[in-house]
């Protein structure tokens, strides 16, 4: 019988060379096919800061390697500092790749339906390993990340980077910081409870909106009976009817994990190659008006990218990351998971998220769709066309005066229309109403849920005798029952001599009816009134 024997070199190695230098000579070798030329030994120099020898083999992974063609090989010495990249570029795409890695862990254990998707969200903080703390990573990188993305395009505006030959290089960061804030925006919904539902409902709500031009508003008139057919549309695609279902949802996750991160990785391509092709603008005032000299780097002026710059973004990445960790472990940071949605109970005060809230400030304004759709346009289209309108060949910041004072308004007028987005800038709601929304809120658990259902006790309270409750829990629902009470009284003048009683009834079974009466003495002396009923569950309770 013949015999095959299988021939591995490995073997051959091993027997002239030893175990140990055999299998440290395959690891070397892998190392250098990953980095398409750096072995351990210059890794280790890299990180040492050693000077690199002759022939250079830090320069191979920038032409043959995969990740870092996109890097160039050295920079000006006037562009390494903080300033004035401040290294924001390279910040948006660590969280770009942190995002997704994060996501994806939450993908494991997400199924986008509205029968399970807040269960589901509930499982990944109570029984996941890791869970919470992915989910808050996930949260806090995102919102990072659309300040980091916006900080980077405020940046490239003040120092004229968008200015020949970078305009579509601008044009590519100005899709890449409108497809970060809908990236944002898009995963707002996927919990499922009542402030993502609601919030992501308000901004929808501004997309309803689109005006429908003549004559076809004159044809959906006639054969739809709806003149702004247009506007529906939009509406019904974005959230699968008329409401969101389980349509909108599934198609909000796949926009999510899917279109909107593919289309960014392209555009952050895009954008990358042309960065390199151009090379990263010296500060304004290094260079002559109208010259731009960024890709004549001298030899005696070259940072090389390793290992300087290559350990600073290594030494940005720890220390934004270390920053991430600490904030939601031991800083206090928690993604909020609200109540289940109820597409029936509208919480009081939902706001859009904070990156929206100056477009939900300017719905206040009048009109929603001069202020929710055509003004957004005219600052978008602004924004996309500013290097081919704005010519001017001189970046010195003596010489843009007039941009760089629009800039400040700007700026000046997005921090007021965020303020106004909020819910203490012009929105009305009643006293009594707001008394009872701060107990029993439809946002967040609240001081109701977060009180110890076993020391809800049976019997009727009055907040004033708050001292007098029989349990540690109830004295201080009580005790904030009268604060609200109080600070009620203290901005309207139309609630007056507020009173609040609370009743609690065992309903059916561990259900107990927890009722809100509110009265107060109006200024022409007639009563006023309002009540409110809770119904809670011992396993909707939340605890301390």
């Amino acid at each position: 019988m013949a015999l095959f024997k299988l021939h591995l070199p490995i073997l051959d190695d091993i027997k002239s060379k030893g175990l140990k230098p055999a299998m440290l000579a395959k690891v070397d070798d892998a190392v250098v096919r990953i980095t398409a030329g750096l072995n351990i030994g210059d890794i280790r120099s890299v990180l040492r800061g050693d000077t690199a020898p002759r022939p250079n083999p830090r320069v191979k992974p920038h032409a043959d390697g995969f990740w870092l063609h996109m890097k160039p090989t050295y920079y000006h010495n006037l562009v390494t500092p903080l300033y004035p990249e401040f290294r924001l570029g390279w910040l948006s795409l660590y969280f770009m790749v942190f995002e997704t890695l994060t996501g994806v862990f939450l993908m494991v254990f997400y199924t986008p339906s509205p029968l399970v998707a807040y269960e589901n969200m509930l499982n990944i903080m109570s029984n996941v390993p890791l869970g919470l703390f992915m989910r808050d990573l996930h949260k806090l990188g995102a919102e990072w990340m659309v300040l980091v993305v916006a900080l980077h395009a405020l940046r490239t505006f003040l120092t004229g980077n968008y200015k020949k030959p970078r305009q579509f290089t601008w044009f590519s960061g100005v899709i890449l910081l409108i497809l970060t804030i809908f990236l944002s925006f898009s995963g707002y919904l996927l919990p499922w409870d009542q402030l993502s539902v609601w919030a992501v409902t308000i901004g929808v709500s501004m997309a309803e909106a689109t005006p429908t031009p003549w004559p076809l508003n004159l044809l959906g008139e006639k054969y739809l009976g709806d003149p702004s057919f247009i506007g529906t549309a939009i509406n019904n695609i974005m959230r699968g009817g008329p409401q969101f279902n389980a349509s909108g949802l599934l198609r909000w996750y796949l926009l999510h994990v899917i279109g909107l991160p593919l289309i960014a990785f392209i555009f952050i391509g895009v954008h990358y190659y042309k960065v390199i092709i151009h090379g990263h603008s010296l500060p304004p005032e290094a260079e002559k008006v109208g010259e731009d000299s960024a890709k004549r780097v001298p030899l005696d002026q070259r940072t090389y990218f390793m290992p300087d710059i290559l350990t600073r973004e290594l030494f940005y990445v720890a220390l934004i990351t270390f920053f991430a960790v600490f904030m939601v472990t031991a800083g206090g940071y928690h993604a909020p998971l609200e109540p289940h949605a109820d597409p029936l109970v509208t919480p009081l005060h939902t706001t859009a998220p904070w990156y929206f809230l100056w477009l939900q400030g300017m719905l206040k304004l009048g009109d929603k769709v001069i202020w929710g759709v055509v003004a957004p346009g005219v600052i978008v289209g602004t924004l996309i066309v500013l290097p081919y309108v704005e010519v001017g060949p001189s970046r010195r910041y003596a010489d843009r005066r007039v941009g760089l004072s629009a800039a400040a308004l700007v700026v000046v007028a997005l921090s007021m229309l965020t303020f106004m987005g909020t819910p203490w800038y012009a929105v009305s709601s009643s006293a009594d109403q707001e008394v009872v929304a701060a107990l029993v809120p439809q946002t967040h658990p609240g001081p109701l849920r977060t009180t110890p259902y076993d020391e809800l006790q049976v019997g009727a309270y009055d907040a004033a005798d708050w001292q007098s409750a029989p349990t540690p829990g109830l004295k201080n629902l009580l005790r904030q029952y009268e604060i609200e009470l109080n600070a009620a009284e203290a901005r309207d003048a139309m609630f007056l001599d507020g009173h609040g009683r609370m009743t609690i009834e065992q309903w059916q079974g561990n259900l107990k009816k927890i009722t809100f009466d509110v009265t107060w003495t109006k200024p022409d002396g007639k009563p006023g009134e309002f009540t409110q009923t809770v119904y809670l569950g011992a396993d909707s309770n939340y605890g301390d």
